[in-house]
């Protein structure tokens, strides 16, 4: 994503410079490299995975920069981590932003949704970037400042964990569709939905896409990943009392597709077995 962003960024006329491990790709050699050839005061947009990663990236950069540079944090931070980053970096009196990004592969085209979270000065700094970087248009149809320091990566969070429920949502829809005996066009069924309907969206967009080019799917193996934003936003949901069903399922129904053979579902027929007499399957592997 970091590339897109560049280049869209340069195709509104900033100047950017980069820095990755990958010296094939990279504009310097490190991070020292990249604050000596930029001009004060500088921005940096970090853009690495969550965790340990931006957390030594922004170390460094606390020792680097100097007061009154600007450093945004566009990756998917957890949005508690983001307090402990702007302190960090207000050790030195080098500003803090944290912003949640979407858009993914299509951004660069389409512009990506932005949510900041920060001071209200800081955010008018960067408003150039956030204007060049998200969907033309209205501002407000494709960014928001949501609020202080972790705000933005708290409804990128959340955002994130909608998304799993409409991603899960739209999968049980296709199956259902294809075990039913009386459709016989499943493709152009979501195909229909896609325009006028009270579901159509770009993630149906993007579904029926994926199904013009394997119409059954059948090049693909039915585990999926869970990144930290789906799990942070069910825990908040627990720490706040608000009942999330849907965003749990969805997150749960991930878990599942990665079990070739699940321990719990072993134990249900052991269970059935032993109270009932029921009939029970064998592993295939014993």
């Amino acid at each position: 994503m970091g590339a897109n962003m560049r280049a869209r960024l340069e195709a509104a006329g900033h100047e950017v410079v980069g820095y990755d491990r990958d010296q094939q790709i990279s504009d310097v050699a490190d991070l020292a490299g990249l604050v000596e050839v930029m001009s004060r005061p500088r921005h940096v947009w970090v853009m690495v995975p969550a965790g340990a990663a931006t957390r030594f990236t922004i170390e460094q950069l606390a020792e680097l920069l100097d007061p009154d540079d600007l450093v945004v944090d566009g990756g998917n931070s957890r949005w508690s981590d983001d307090a402990t980053h702007a302190s960090l970096l207000a050790g030195n009196d080098v500003r803090y932003l944290d912003c949640g990004v979407s858009g993914g592969v299509w951004g660069a085209e389409n512009g990506y949704g932005l949510m900041c979270g920060g001071e209200e000065l800081d955010v008018a700094r960067m408003m150039p970037v956030f204007d060049a970087l998200r969907p033309e248009g209205q501002r407000d149809l494709g960014f928001v400042h949501a609020g202080g320091v972790g705000a933005g990566h708290y409804a990128k969070m959340v955002h994130n964990g909608i998304e799993y429920g409409l991603m899960q949502a739209y999968a049980e829809g296709y199956e259902l569709l294809s075990a039913s005996s009386v459709v016989s066009d499943v493709p152009g069924v979501l195909r229909a939905w896609s325009r006028g309907t009270v579901v159509r969206s770009w993630l149906l967009d993007l579904m029926v896409r994926a199904l013009e080019d394997d119409p059954g799917l059948d090049n693909l193996a039915g585990a999926v990943d869970d990144s930290g934003e789906g799990r942070w936003t069910i825990e908040e949901a627990i720490a706040n009392a608000v009942p999330a069903p849907v965003m749990s399922a969805a997150l749960f129904a991930r878990f599942a597709s990665r079990q070739v053979d699940s321990p719990a579902m072993r134990a249900v027929a052991a269970l059935r077995q032993q109270f009932g007499g029921h009939a029970v399957e064998p592993r295939a592997d014993r």
